[in-house]
């Protein structure tokens, strides 16, 4: 007797709901789909986007630790600290010890990873104007405020 196998209509059009439904699954494609808008608007400055952000959370920093960055950031700091290190290697960004405390590191960016940033925004702000002609930049903002509640 053959096997009964669930009739490929009825999962093909339960897969389709999903994926047209899934606020994970579309979010996810959002996000890549944004970011390689903006990487490939960036590509001449020498930093990616995912660089660009991490620069400009340094530069705007309050608390320069790891920790707080990471924190920030919503990464684990063996993460962000090999991103760290690329940036560091490429004389970036520095990374140091605090005195007060060996244990916390601080991080801030180098001359050069001023001057770097500052023309990748100048990238940036063209770009972002951009995406707005094609996407609702508040949409994507609200949405990043919205899953904080996460």
């Amino acid at each position: 007797m053959p096997r009964k196998h669930p009739s490929p209509k009825t999962l093909r059009a339960d897969a389709r709901t999903a994926l047209e439904s899934c606020a994970g699954w579309n979010a996810r494609l959002a996000a890549r789909r944004i970011t390689q808008f903006l990487e490939d608007r960036l590509q001449g400055t020498g930093v990616s986007l995912a660089q660009f952000g991490l620069m400009a959370e340094i530069a705007v920093a309050a608390d320069d630790t790891i920790t707080a960055l990471a924190a920030r950031m919503g990464l684990d700091q063996s993460t962000l600290s090999r991103t760290l290190r690329t940036l560091e290697t490429d004389g970036l960004l520095e990374i140091a010890v605090a005195d007060a405390d060996q244990r916390r590191k601080l991080v801030w960016l180098t001359e050069k990873g001023a001057r770097r940033l500052e023309a990748a925004l100048a990238a940036w702000r063209q770009a972002h104007a951009d995406l707005g002609k094609v996407v609702s930049v508040d949409n994507v903002h609200q949405l990043a405020r919205e899953s904080e509640r996460l």
